[in-house]
């Protein structure tokens, strides 16, 4: 028989779901999925990020939290975290959920713009669940850079993708073409749809992103 917590967590899963696919109905542009990351993707992302690290952890895109709930899981102290959300309901939810988390309302790709001024400190590393695949190439292109603006050469850009075979972000367009590096996890098959968590480091720094 499933333990009481196991149901709760059921029921979350369920309403959170449920949650996501309004919200996608109203905007698939946005947000890109019908269903919010799986506790396996999410465990793989946070898992690239160093908890001993200095620096805020800023998180784009996190809907209903699963990363942020794995970032917490990882040893990452709330008050280091740092939410880029689009949606109004879903940073009401985050601040219920995540006591003691930086929320930020706004447009992640433009993010300097929506973090002017309210940064708590340094960036170390930028956790992405945005559907970049939704996006041309240039928006993209600019969220990276300015990613790196925020970070600084030695910082890490966690990114996770649907698409099995390619970086999301296009490495070798203009303004990206030999200043990063990036690296694709294996598939994570245990997600629905399966997809896959790519590191990207600036070229020349700190090394490679780590396996």
């Amino acid at each position: 028989m499933p333990h009481r917590s196991q149901k709760a967590g059921g029921r979350v899963n369920l309403v959170d779901n449920a949650r996501f696919i309004r919200q996608w109905i109203e905007n698939p542009r946005l947000i890109g999925a019908v269903s919010p990351s799986g506790r396996a993707l999410a465990k793989t992302m946070a898992g690239f990020v160093e908890p001993k690290q200095d620096g805020h952890i800023v998180e784009l895109g996190p809907g209903t939290g699963p990363v942020t709930q794995a970032l917490l899981a990882r040893g990452i102290a709330p008050e280091r975290l740092v939410l880029v959300e689009f949606e109004t309901r879903f940073c009401h939810l985050l601040a219920e959920r995540f006591p003691g988390v930086n929320i930020v309302q706004g447009d992640a790709y433009g993010l300097k713009a929506t973090l002017d001024g309210k940064l708590p400190g340094k960036v170390a590393t930028v956790v992405s669940s945005l559907p970049l695949l939704n996006r041309p190439e240039r928006d993209r292109v600019e969220l990276l850079n300015q990613a790196f603006e925020l970070m600084g050469d030695d910082g890490l850009f966690i990114q996770f993708t649907y698409g099995l075979t390619k970086s999301p972000m296009p490495m070798h367009a203009h303004g990206v073409k030999g200043a990063y590096v990036g690296k694709g996890s294996p598939p994570i098959v245990l997600n629905i749809p399966p997809a896959r968590v790519w590191r990207y480091r600036k070229a020349g720094h700190a090394g490679k992103p780590r396996a």
